[in-house]
């Protein structure tokens, strides 16, 4: 099932849309905090957005722009500013279609599903993570925050990836270097500590110098009743590992 984001401030149209659509199979929903809108998107990862240009804090063309860098999502515009000035800058900042309002909701749906048709015969859909502000493009090694762009190497983007699917937990380093292995990324401790201090480097850059925290002594240690063996538990991963030493990367104590 396709679905569609509505970044409509004018509640009654919005809704008319989200009925009409649903109708149709598709799951829709409606952008409800306009100073965010970016948050939503990566939150709902539409695979189409209807975007009107009028909208509260920041216009339509910003959030285009927004989307672009992240995502080839369809985006159709609908604007009662329907004279040519309009609908050549929603095309330049990447709409891909105009609807002019008022219009009909039979008119809107038909030119859904041809964006459908065309846009998804050979593509896939966004491709992202999101945590609290901050989106890691899997498709081109990017992370962007608050309109900032960070370009990453193979490593640091492979690691900062590790850590935002566990965002709030803590990652050993075993962990780390052996998630890296699996893709070819052959690299030791003492790599993935540079890797480690280049990538901090990058984030503070932009404002995220605590998104990283090197956590240390957060483990209960006991001898195992039955072994010479020290066994730990995570208390955040409430689980039993096999000790072996270290630090542990918490990607979530500050985002």
């Amino acid at each position: 099932m396709y679905r569609i984001l509505i970044v409509e401030d004018d509640r009654t149209i919005a809704q008319a849309l989200k009925r009409h659509l649903s109708g149709w199979d598709y799951e829709v929903y409606c952008v409800e905090d306009f100073k965010n809108v970016m948050e939503e998107f990566s939150n709902v990862q539409p695979d189409l957005v209807l975007l009107d240009i009028g909208l509260p804090f920041y216009n339509g063309y910003h959030w285009c722009s927004s989307i672009r860098r992240i995502s080839d999502v369809p985006i159709i515009f609908l604007s009662a500013a329907g004279d040519n000035m309009n609908i050549v800058m929603a095309m330049n900042m990447g709409g891909d279609e105009f609807i002019e309002k008022p219009f009909d909701l039979n008119v809107v749906t038909a030119k859904v599903q041809a964006m459908f048709r065309r846009a998804y015969s050979y593509r896939g859909n966004t491709n992202i993570i999101e945590h609290k502000g901050c989106i890691l493009n899997l498709s081109d090694a990017s992370l962007i925050y608050q309109e900032q762009k960070i370009e990453l190497t193979k490593n640091e983007f492979r690691i900062l990836q590790i850590l935002l699917e566990h965002a709030g937990k803590i990652v050993s380093r075993d962990e780390i270097i052996a998630r890296l292995w699996e893709s070819d990324a052959f690299i030791d401790e003492n790599t993935l500590t540079v890797n480690v201090a280049r990538l901090r480097k990058k984030l503070a850059g932009v404002g995220l110098e605590q998104m990283i925290v090197t956590k240390k002594g957060l483990d209960i240690w006991w001898k195992h009743e039955n072994s010479r063996l020290l066994f730990k538990r995570t208390l955040e991963r409430n689980r039993w590992l096999l000790r072996s030493g270290g630090d542990y990367f918490d990607s979530g104590a500050s985002l």
